[in-house]
């Protein structure tokens, strides 16, 4: 994976959700992805919330990345959620996620799967993008923020 854009589908975007708790954030965005797949939603959801009981995937600044190697996946997926109001993932600096992207990889990806958490590690760590993410109100403009990082990495702020 080169691009963070190569995670994405306009499908698993969702630019204004409204769901009030970890466990319903991950709950949607693995329904989200199922659709996409072709997976049992229930079996992607279990699978995160495994790997959610090992350690917290709130890195900080409000950003969650909850990640879950799963059966039945060809390639990595991604899925991502601008929150109305953050919500607790145990981040780090123990304040609440507002941006939360989910990563899923094959089971057998080892390489993939880290190389695709390092990538959206590294820019969702850019101040000036999570500000940008949170002004976006649509697919669309969800989008257009991500664009840039594929076209050349930034330096981290």
């Amino acid at each position: 994976m080169t691009d963070v854009l190569d995670l994405l589908r306009p499908e698993t975007i969702a630019p204004r959700a409204k769901w009030g708790s970890r466990k319903l954030v991950i709950s949607e965005l693995s329904d989200i992805v199922a659709k996409q797949v072709g997976l049992d939603g229930n079996d992607i959801f279990n699978a995160v919330m495994e790997r959610e009981r090992l350690g917290s995937t709130g890195v900080g600044e409000g950003v969650a990345i909850p990640h879950a190697r799963i059966d039945g996946l060809e390639k990595p997926i991604g899925a991502f959620a601008r929150l109305e109001e953050a919500v607790d993932f145990e981040a780090i600096d123990e304040r609440d996620c507002d941006l939360i992207f989910l990563i899923l990889a094959p089971k057998e990806s080892g390489v993939d799967h880290l190389r695709a958490l390092a990538k959206v590690s590294r820019i969702m760590r850019q101040e000036r993008l999570r500000e940008d993410l949170r002004k976006a109100h649509s697919v669309d403009a969800v989008l257009e923020v991500f664009a840039p990082t594929s076209q050349s990495e930034e330096t981290v702020a």
